[in-house]
């Protein structure tokens, strides 16, 4: 009798210990790899209408003294999509059950991820692809826009996931006074 009890115990103890733990405790490594591979995609996408522009139609043009040299923007870039995985990565693993409940915020916080991640990739496309400068400073200012809009949305859900949006959202606010130099430039 002093067995049976015995065991009652410990596998109540053992239920208690399963029941308590956070299902975001563990990394979710399917949900890393495919936040990250959905950002480098978005910048394989943008790279595809960048390369061939490079050598030839952007090296043509006349550039303000502060352009790093071309080598410098695909480690940056690379880096900088690694960093916009991981932060929806962090908004996808580890909101809260309340914010769960608060279906609005957390649509909010996807949606305006998606808009930024489009018009990053749609920049690349109208300032390389097109070769429009003008039109491509304009939706450079709605990406930083919409980044401000995500970092804000992605705070409120999650600090932690902000963060990593804060390099990206300097880096574009680089890229805007970049853009825009070679528009005034570039007549």
């Amino acid at each position: 009798m002093a067995a049976r009890k015995k065991t009652t115990k410990r596998k109540a103890v053992q239920t208690k210990t399963v029941s308590t733990r956070s299902p975001n405790a563990s990394p979710n490594y399917f949900k890393l790899a495919l936040s990250i591979g959905i950002c480098l995609g978005a910048g394989f996408i943008g790279s595809f209408f960048t390369m061939d522009s490079i050598s030839t139609w952007y090296a043509s043009l006349n550039k303000p003294f502060f352009n790093p040299p071309n080598w410098v923007f695909g480690p940056v870039w690379t880096v900088l999509y690694v960093f916009m995985g991981w932060s929806l990565y962090q908004l996808w693993n580890n909101h809260s059950t309340a914010v769960k409940k608060n279906q609005p915020l957390l649509f909010s916080a996807y949606y305006w991820f998606a808009v930024q991640l489009i018009l990053n990739v749609l920049w690349s496309i109208i300032f390389f692809g097109w070769k429009n400068p003008l039109l491509a400073l304009s939706t450079i200012i709605f990406t930083w826009f919409s980044i401000g809009m995500t970092v804000s949305a992605f705070f409120r859900i999650r600090k932690e996931a902000a963060y990593p949006l804060l390099p990206y959202w300097a880096w574009v606010s680089f890229a805007s006074l970049l853009n825009m130099s070679i528009v005034l430039l570039n007549p």
